[in-house]
């Protein structure tokens, strides 16, 4: 039995509690096979059916229809109990030609891996200069693309990096750098991945740097002009803590469901 309890909830219109439940079972076996003997956090998943409430004490993934229910809930950041909160808009992933096992998998890895979102590697080009990069500490972000995700019994899941990622002193081909072995050396981003970062000198905040469109080129950073989602691990990393608030008890979040309207289609967490 694992410390950490995750309730994955299903508060979606658009799958039926089968499918989350059977979900459900392929990301514990993520978790406890493939995660948790790399970076040594492990969990329980609970399924919680359509209009039940959580386990009193659980860390909560909610599965919901679409990233417009971002202007009732993402200002919510936390559970009803302070603890972490992540969020899977399924309908809007379906639209998209997404696959939203995939992005339940990324959240949920991501909560496991930093569940504060506070987490950063500080990089050096130069150790006696007073310049330096902080990397936001995601372990999906650099790999999130559905073509690098695996399938676990008929459920794909997302690739996720190893904490060799984060060691600028690592060779290349020197260890595995992601569980899919397609990343081949530190801070490397897969076509689709990105990753953020905070440059301790130049004072602009939290940037992000997204894959090269081609083999051996830089990623190119996308300013702070680029909003991220709100609710999103990215806007939070951005939002100060103290402006972080509850979630609705589990009912608004049922209720919350039936509301439509599309959102435009942004990058995962």
């Amino acid at each position: 039995m694992a410390n950490i309890k995750f309730s994955v909830i299903n508060g979606s219109t658009v799958l039926p509690d089968s499918q989350v439940e059977r979900a459900v079972g392929a990301l514990q076996t993520q978790v406890r096979r493939d995660y948790a003997p790399v970076w040594g956090t492990d969990a329980d998943l609970i399924f919680v059916p359509t209009g039940q409430n959580p386990e009193p004490g659980s860390w909560w993934l909610t599965v919901l229809d679409n990233s417009d229910q971002a202007g009732a809930l993402g200002y919510h950041d936390v559970t009803s109990e302070g603890l972490p909160l992540g969020k899977v808009f399924a309908k809007t992933d379906m639209i998209y030609g997404l696959q939203w096992t995939v992005t339940a998998s990324h959240e949920l890895l991501e909560m496991l891996g930093d569940p504060d979102i506070n987490l950063t590697a500080f990089v050096q080009p130069d150790p006696d200069a007073a310049t330096g990069l902080l990397y936001a500490y995601e372990v999906c972000d650099a790999c999130e693309n559905d073509q690098f995700g695996y399938d676990i019994d008929g459920s794909l899941v997302s690739d996720f990096v190893y904490p060799a990622w984060f060691e600028s002193f690592r060779q290349p081909d020197s260890t595995p750098f992601d569980y899919q072995k397609k990343i081949r050396k530190p801070f490397e981003l897969l076509p689709g991945g990105y990753i953020g970062v905070f440059d301790v000198t130049a004072g602009n905040g939290w940037q992000q740097i997204i894959a090269p469109e081609k083999p051996g080129t830089r990623g190119r950073p996308v300013g702070s002009e680029v909003r991220p989602h709100i609710g999103s691990r990215r806007e939070r990393r951005r939002t100060l803590r103290s402006h972080w608030v509850r979630s609705r008890p589990i009912e608004a979040i049922h209720e919350n469901t039936r509301r439509f309207r599309e959102y435009p289609l942004g990058r995962r967490g």
